[in-house]
């Protein structure tokens, strides 16, 4: 996951991150294949560390503060990274928005209700994200924990999972739009020919992947940059090493 500028706080955590790893000199390493690296002395003072385990705790512990946030009340409206665009969907039309869409109070209620919308969404998403944090296969654990990108091990539960998010979002988001009936989404598609519900759900389920992951990344870079603040041993004693 490469494009977080969206949140400038984020460029500034990158900054200070780059910087702190780059005044502290760090001992010498083996990494061992597999997963575990001893680290520190000799048999006897050496710590032997699972860094599969590591990662998987970070992103443990990131998703559900993501998801924690975003199935709030206006948890993606409220969020500083994971507000959802409008969708492209309802930008489309023959040359120029048309109608109700051509009137910029309407569309930020459109947003807003589809930000709504969103937080059904992420509370489908949230228990196949939990399940793919258990079984995410991690070749090089070391690697992603000791990267300077602040949100490696995101990046990489996000590619091993693809489309799965927007797959299982988009029956939830149809049935949630169905069943509300909301004023305000009707009168949106009934300005766009050939729009369906069920369009509309899938346009919003791809923009909602987008923002589930933005508040991912931000949540493992608060992490990486406190690892104290989660009050687990694990990530802060795997984290303050490096």
């Amino acid at each position: 996951m490469q494009d977080w500028g969206r949140n400038s706080n984020m460029i500034d955590q990158v900054s200070r991150r780059r910087m702190l790893l780059g005044g502290i000199a760090l001992s010498s390493l083996a990494v061992l294949p597999g997963c575990a690296t001893t680290m520190g002395g000799g048999a006897s003072g050496g710590t032997s560390m699972d860094y599969s385990a590591v990662i998987r705790r970070l992103l443990d512990v990131s998703t559900r503060r993501a998801f924690t946030s975003l199935t709030a009340q206006d948890g993606f409206w409220n969020s500083a990274v994971a507000r959802v665009d409008m969708p492209t969907l309802f930008g489309k039309s023959t040359g120029a928005f048309k109608g109700v869409l051509a009137s910029k109070p309407f569309r930020e209620q459109l947003q807003r209700q589809l930000n709504r919308f969103a937080e059904d969404g992420a509370r489908r998403a949230a228990p196949v994200v939990a399940e793919a944090v258990r079984n995410i296969s991690i070749p090089d654990a070391y690697a992603v924990l000791r990267s300077d990108e602040p949100t490696a091990a995101t990046t990489l539960l996000r590619s091993a999972m693809g489309p799965a998010l927007v797959n299982a979002m988009i029956p939830q988001l149809q049935d949630t739009m169905s069943a509300a009936d909301n004023p305000i989404v009707g009168q949106a598609l009934a300005a766009l020919s050939g729009v369906n519900v069920a369009d509309a759900a899938k346009a919003l389920a791809l923009e909602a992947d987008n923002a589930i992951w933005y508040q991912v990344g931000a949540e493992e870079s608060k992490i990486r940059q406190d690892p104290a603040s989660t009050n687990d041993p694990l990530l802060i004693g795997a984290l303050k090493l490096l």
